[in-house]
């Protein structure tokens, strides 16, 4: 069988610019071959059999050569596979994916090409530079800063750039900027022309540093700016005084470790990463059913006697249903069950089988779980609590105080997780971590264990902490780290507005 292979532009860094047809495309791919500009957050949306292969592409360091690239291309398609060959920005503007498409034509072998949204574009957008304006230009080049090394002569015509294009983009141009910014002086370019030279472009890690013609190459010295940057030159980039937006986000520039559940971490990752920060998702817990199903289904077959079922998460709500309709009930036979959750995310998860839970405490833990069942005459009634095997015992404890005959049933549980504990471990040393956040304290007993006894003071003492609510504070407290940041409500959005609040003060 020949295979087909599809060359995507995976736009300029941020993965949420990343074009509908190219996802679609991402999502069947049986090989994705990869450049170092496409965001890693793509290859997570792969099926589980994909080949994902590196092949760099980085300034100064292709750990293959565009030659090497096109053989890989054509050979694994030569199997029967569907290629996806991901490239950064457009493949068909300055991505040499025109070579890559003459490649496959010689080969026979069928492709589509997915145009991306390239970083000449985006990028001044993010960095909040109109590359068009009615009071400033109308004319608009986008140009190599690197052009091909084996050319005797360049055949870019400054003279026309200098004078004749209002705004210029230069890609890959950062190491030449001294010559580039010479060369449209020399050719009849204001040396007070205006210019921005953006790393990094659409990415938590944007940096912008504006100058001029005469000025730009010794800031841009100055503040260590390296590939990959484009640069733009034009009165345009006056307007990024008033229209900048993306780096005045409150969390901009900062580093924020992630250690909840993969599963569930996108919440939190996705709100962070709307307020600017680089999230770092380090989980160290894993959600799994729990090894002996028994008690959990002998329950469930007995679900008419039990008066009331209680939630303590949302993990609890969706390993009880998986096991009711995987042992062919339905939500019927919880008719004349009252409910009761620790707060609105669960109640919301509960909703989404059609149930309305009785109980909702005014804060989410299970204290104030007990102090909403004050109201209830509970006493001789049967109680279905299933949860985490390893959780608190406060509320079947006082919830049997008050007369209720309680089954503390395991419905998950929560495994340590180790798999990127090396790389956060090397970020944690190199000091370019901010905060971290807690979600449970499963998570907080987790992440100690991943941290030498010796290290901890010396690697957390600049790193805020954050914490969902006291219970999971506390329990931080305990091993020794020191609590910045705590939840109000108790909750992923009060979590996130803790963070911001912390910040912006």
């Amino acid at each position: 069988m020949q295979g087909k292979v599809y060359l995507v532009g995976a736009g300029p860094g941020d993965p949420g610019l990343i074009t509908v047809k190219g996802l679609e495309c991402i999502q069947k791919a049986d090989v994705l071959i990869k450049d170092y500009l496409a965001s890693p957050i793509l290859s997570a949306y792969t099926p589980k059999h994909t080949e994902i292969i590196y092949v760099g592409k980085k300034a100064g360091d292709h750990c293959f050569t565009q030659d090497q690239i096109n053989a890989l291309i054509v050979k694994k398609a030569k199997e029967g596979l569907t290629v996806v060959r991901l490239k950064g920005g457009d493949p068909f503007v300055f991505g040499r994916g025109g070579e890559e498409a003459e490649e496959l034509i010689k080969a026979e072998i069928p492709f589509e090409i997915v145009p991306g949204v390239t970083s000449a574009i985006a990028v001044p957008a993010y960095a909040g530079i109109p590359l068009t304006h009615r009071k400033y230009t109308s004319t608009l080049a986008i140009v190599t800063g690197h052009e091909n090394p084996t050319k005797k002569e360049s055949n870019i015509d400054w003279k026309a750039l200098a004078t004749g294009i209002g705004t210029i983009v230069f890609l890959m141009g950062v190491k030449n900027l001294t010559r580039i910014a010479q060369q449209l002086m020399h050719y009849g370019k204001r040396p007070d022309t205006p210019v921005a030279v953006i790393r990094w472009g659409t990415t938590p890690k944007q940096v912008t540093v504006t100058g001029t013609l005469e000025t730009i190459a010794k800031r841009v010295a100055n503040a260590g700016l390296k590939a990959p940057a484009i640069i733009v030159v034009g009165d345009v980039v006056e307007l990024r005084e008033s229209l900048k937006w993306y780096e005045n986000r409150p969390l901009m520039g900062k580093t924020i470790v992630v250690t909840r559940a993969r599963q569930q971490a996108s919440e939190l990752v996705n709100r962070l990463a709307e307020l600017g920060a680089e999230c770092l998702e380090c989980p160290t817990i894993k959600v799994v059913p729990p090894k002996d199903t028994r008690p959990l289904e002998a329950a469930i077959k007995r679900i008419s006697t039990y008066d009331w079922l209680v939630f303590t998460s949302v993990n609890g709500v969706n390993f009880f249903f998986e096991h009711l309709f995987a042992m062919g009930r339905d939500v019927r036979a919880l008719h004349h069950i009252k409910t009761a959750v620790v707060g609105p995310v669960t109640e919301q998860r509960l909703f989404d089988f059609g149930i309305k839970s009785d109980i909702m405490p005014e804060s989410y833990r299970a204290e104030s779980v007990i102090k909403a069942f004050a109201g209830q005459d509970i006493n001789g009634e049967k109680i279905l609590l299933p949860r985490a095997k390893k959780a608190r015992s406060v509320l079947p404890v006082e919830l049997t105080k008050m007369g209720a005959v309680v089954d503390d049933v395991t419905a998950y549980e929560n495994q340590a997780v180790t798999d990127n504990a090396a790389g956060f471990l090397t970020r944690l040393k190199e000091g370019s971590i901010n905060l971290v956040t807690f979600t449970s304290s499963s998570t907080v007993n987790n992440f100690h264990a991943l941290l030498p006894a010796d290290a901890l003071e010396t690697l957390m003492k600049d790193v805020v902490i954050a914490s969902i609510g006291p219970i999971t504070a506390d329990t931080a407290r305990d091993l020794g780290f020191k609590v910045d940041i705590m939840a109000e409500p108790y909750t992923i959005p009060g979590l996130c507005e803790a963070i911001r609040q912390y910040y912006q003060k």
